[in-house]
């Protein structure tokens, strides 16, 4: 896995997603019009990420998921509804944007965020939780699902 924060492959989607939006002209979500839904989704979707960043701050704990460890296991919040509120805001955040820019190619992108994130960062980090809080964090993934 490179070692880039996970906003930055949410970038390099979007701005793939935004190529091949290009390359094809543009083409539109046939019968659907959907600029304000996706206004509202880009807006709903910094909530969860900037509510865990505040109890990441406040619990004295790291932001950056490749550190070697972590201060504490945070459960609440955003957290006692999804293990990954962070990539959940960026799924949203990039579904809203291909509605609000309302070409269908842009939905690569939020298809190719849940795949990256899913299958490769959250697997290296749960690892690391593991690792590193055993039984209190397995116990926080049979509580709280990985997604909603």
């Amino acid at each position: 896995m490179l070692k880039l924060p996970p906003p930055v492959w949410a970038l390099i989607c979007v701005l793939a997603a935004l190529g091949v939006c290009w390359a094809l002209g543009w083409p539109v979500i046939p019968g659907l019009h959907s600029s304000l839904p996706g206004m509202i989704l880009v807006v709903l979707s910094f909530a969860p990420a900037l509510w865990a960043v505040a109890l990441f701050r406040r619990a004295g704990t790291e932001l950056n998921p490749t550190s070697a460890a972590n201060q504490r296991l945070v459960t609440s919040g955003p957290f006692s509804f999804t293990r990954n509120p962070m990539y959940l805001g960026l799924v949203i955040l990039s579904l809203g944007t291909a509605l609000w820019v309302d070409t269908w190619p842009l939905l690569l992108a939020p298809a190719a965020i849940f795949a990256i994130s899913n299958w490769v960062h959250i697997p290296f980090e749960e690892a690391k939780m593991r690792a590193q809080f055993g039984d209190a964090f397995d116990a926080y993934t049979q509580r709280v699902r990985r997604w909603l």
